[in-house]
Formats: structure tokens, C-alpha cells, sequence
């Protein structure tokens, strides 16, 4: 199984990301349902008071992802099988998701997150042990100088040239990690994302690649 931890500094508190958390949902949502052979069923969406984080929300979804799956996925699977079921359970600041394929019983992801107001000194957040923790590979996304290519670039919300007018932070320079965490730590949210993986072969590479 492949365990992967990314580290994502963000110039926001805890607090913040959590308003922003629940306006990415919606917009992502919308975005799937548009398009041949996309949407999102939403088959559960309750409280729980004793589950993964505690106390918080869970919701099971079906997306039907025909308009991204690699090509040479699509041409060996039916039509029926172009989709993901998700499970989540949103317990902020944790929140953890899993990710099955009914039609490909070997496809396994889950991912875990942890958000702390942090300079990413933590280690071993996810209490792993044993093979997990050493063959674990720690990956630090810079918002910045990690830039988006193609159709997913867009230039309005590219932190080199974005500016908040509400708290006035931005655009970001490329050493605008060493700037905060010397001058406003309480203001860098830092996401640690836990993704484990398990499939054979190609699509195992095709997902890491574009996480």
C-alpha cells in the first residue's frame, strides 16, 4: 500500500478554512454535475456523534466520472462502471474520506486531514507505525511556486497576483512561507493530508501523479 503525506501551507487560520472548506464542496459538486457522463448523488448526508474524529457529519456520495477517467481506463470498463462512491466523515478540524470503485474491487484510496494553525514541524501526526511509517512519503506543496497548468490554471486565483480585500493578505512572493511563519504564524493553516493508496499497476501511478 502506498502512504503519502501532503503538507499544504495556506495564509488562513483554522477558522477560516473552515468557511472556505464548505464553499469548495458546494462549487465542486456543482462543477461534477456538468458535462457529459458526470454528477454527484448524494445518498446520505447526516450527523454522527461517534465515529472517525468524534462527533461531526457524514455523507455518502455516488460521482459519476466518466469525463476523467484516463483513457485507457474507460476502454476496458463498461458504462455502468464510470463511477466512485465516497464516503465522508467531516468531524473539522479532521475530517477523513474513502474512496471505492464497485466495479474494481482492488481500487482502495482513503485520505485523512488534519488542520492545525502550524509551521509543519509535526511529525507523525496520523500515529502510524511500523511499514507505514517508514516507507511514508512526505511531500510539502508551496502554493506558489507549485503552479496549476492548463484548463486548471486560472490567473484570478493564482496567489502570485490574488489580494484579499477582507484581510488584506496577498499576492504571496515566492519566499512567502519564511515571511509568515516569521512574522504572523497565527495566520498560516497548514492541512496535512494522509493519502493511503491501494491498486496494482497504472492507475496507482496515474493517481499519484496527478494528487
Amino acid at each position: 500500500m502506498l502512504v503519502k503525506e501532503y503538507r499544504i501551507p495556506i495564509p488562513l487560520t483554522v477558522e477560516e478554512y473552515r468557511i472556505a472548506q464548505l464553499y469548495m464542496i458546494a462549487k465542486k459538486s456543482r462543477e461534477e454535475s456538468s458535462g457529459a457522463g458526470s454528477g454527484v448523488e448524494i445518498l446520505v448526508n447526516e450527523p454522527y456523534s461517534d465515529g472517525p474524529g468524534g462527533q461531526g457529519q457524514y455523507t455518502h456520495k455516488i460521482y459519476h466520472i466518466g469525463s476523467h477517467l484516463p483513457g485507457w481506463l474507460k476502454g476496458i470498463l463498461p458504462k455502468t462502471a464510470l463511477m466512485a462512491d465516497e464516503e465522508a466523515w467531516n468531524a473539522y478540524p479532521y475530517t477523513k474520506t474513502r474512496y471505492t470503485c464497485p466495479f474494481v474491487e482492488k481500487f482502495y484510496l482513503e485520505i485523512e486531514t488534519y488542520y492545525f494553525n502550524d509551521n509543519g514541524h509535526q511529525e507523525n501526526v496520523f500515529r502510524l507505525n511500523g511499514s507505514d511509517l517508514r516507507n511514508r512519503i512526505v511531500d510539502t506543496i508551496d502554493i506558489v511556486r507549485d503552479q496549476l497548468y492548463g484548463t486548471d490554471y486560472v490567473k484570478e486565483e493564482d496567489p502570485k497576483y490574488y489580494r484579499s480585500e477582507k484581510t488584506g493578505r496577498g499576492p504571496l512572493t515566492e519566499t512567502w512561507l519564511e515571511d509568515y511563519w516569521n512574522e504572523v504564524c497565527d495566520a498560516v493553516l497548514l492541512p496535512l493530508k494522509l493519502v493511503c493508496f491501494r491498486f496494482r499497476g497504472e492507475l496507482s501511478r496515474y493517481e499519484t501523479e496527478n494528487r
